[in-house]
């Protein structure tokens, strides 16, 4: 008769993270971005013109305790992501990238278009034609523009992971774990745009005003089975048709861009 040992009948118990198939995550964090110039041209009531190659920032606060308060955190640059593993390498999440996009208001830029205010309207000092005439906006009579209560990027992404914790002789992953990710998505932009156009009262309300595109590259550095940090690259394409400006809804902005965002986020990661 065949003795059988303890040792062959225990069953080898597997490393939480080597499968992901099944598992959700959270994550929040914080960016910053940089833009392309773009043109940005305004329609309106007796007004229509383009501002050329207009160049903008972003607005970032730095680490601070708004991150954590739940009555601030949109204050800052944040990110925020909820996703599932479809397959150990594949999975999906809903992001939102909560970007500020900053007019810079000490530029001189071209505008091209022409002004034709009432002139009982303050903005109407800026009357008249304009052909690639130069314009500084310092003073911030012309035009102040951002997208600061967010240049919200809400978007669905497919990412695929791998483990390169080998390339580092990592040997318990459940302790310390490498990953690398790559991904593309897709959504839509919902700014809270802060504009103030020939000095008219401003639009400050969320609303649907386009579409972006976006790619990413990272690493994923996942402690203890549950917990993880996730630096990552993206990269992507904005376009807005209809950005409100006023409350009069016939009066909009529309401007298209690139954009590139570093990220930094902290996460959970469980299998229920």
């Amino acid at each position: 008769m065949q003795v059988i040992s303890a040792q062959e009948t225990t069953p080898i118990k597997q490393k939480f993270t080597a499968h992901n198939k099944g598992k959700y995550f959270i994550a929040f964090g914080g960016n910053r971005e940089k833009f392309t110039d773009s043109d940005i041209h305004f329609t309106g009531n007796n007004f229509d013109f383009t501002v050329n190659n207009a160049a903008a920032v972003d607005k970032p606060k730095g680490w601070q305790v708004d991150y954590i308060n739940p009555g601030r955190f949109t204050i800052p640059q944040t990110n925020m992501k909820f996703g599932y593993f479809i397959t150990d390498h594949y999975c999906i999440a809903l992001n939102i990238d909560h970007m500020k996009y900053v007019f810079a208001q000490n530029q001189t830029a071209t505008v091209t278009g022409h002004i034709d205010l009432p002139a009982t309207e303050p903005g109407s000092i800026h009357n008249g034609d304009y052909n690639n005439t130069p314009v500084n906006f310092s003073d911030g009579t012309f035009l102040k523009f951002e997208h600061t209560n967010g240049l919200n990027y809400v978007h669905a992404e497919i990412s695929r992971f791998d483990d390169i914790s080998k390339i580092f002789r990592l040997g318990n992953t459940d302790k310390f774990q490498i990953n690398i990710t790559e991904g593309v998505g897709a959504g839509f932009l919902y700014p809270r745009t802060d504009a103030t156009v020939l000095e008219k009262k401003e639009h400050d309300e969320f609303h649907v005003a386009g579409y972006g595109l976006s790619a990413k590259a990272g690493l994923n550095f996942n402690f203890f089975k549950y917990f993880f940090i996730q630096t990552e690259l993206k990269g992507g394409y904005i376009n807005m048709p209809d950005i409100q400006i006023t409350y009069d809804h016939s009066e909009k902005a529309s401007q298209h861009f690139m954009f590139i965002e570093s990220i930094i986020s902290f996460g959970l990661i469980y299998k229920i």
